[in-house]
């Protein structure tokens, strides 16, 4: 039989996010896997995957209770043009989080997202 858990009511996180650990996970990730790395559109959406999954593993293991993460990896290659990324999603701003990295080369440039949404 399952095991059923009473709520605690608890609405603190005990081990709150730090979005400065996070951040320096994800540039760290994106420089070793992309630094010498050439544009190839054909592989990139693997890249993107593989990429958002170590990252999405790394945090993990930084053990934030109670959060649940969305991980996104853009790589865009550099052709002299403008981008926006924008994204919409439902917000508590005193429990929610996200960050931001990114990597430049010479060919593309690699961006990396992590929202941590607070799990009650």
């Amino acid at each position: 039989a399952k095991i059923r858990f009473a709520n605690t009511y608890r609405l603190e996180p005990y081990n709150k996010f730090r979005d400065y650990l996070v951040r320096d996970k994800a540039q760290a990730i994106l420089t070793n896997r992309l630094q010498q790395a050439k544009y190839d559109g054909v592989a990139s959406p693997s890249l993107c995957a593989s990429i958002s999954e170590e990252i999405l593993k790394a945090v993990k293991e930084l053990d934030f209770d109670r959060y649940k993460y969305v991980v996104s990896v853009l790589i865009v290659e550099k052709a002299g043009q403008a981008i926006n990324v924008a994204s919409r999603w439902v917000w508590d701003v005193q429990r929610d989080s996200w960050v931001s990295a990114q990597c430049e080369t010479e060919t593309f440039i690699a961006l990396a997202l992590v929202m941590a949404c607070y799990y009650e």
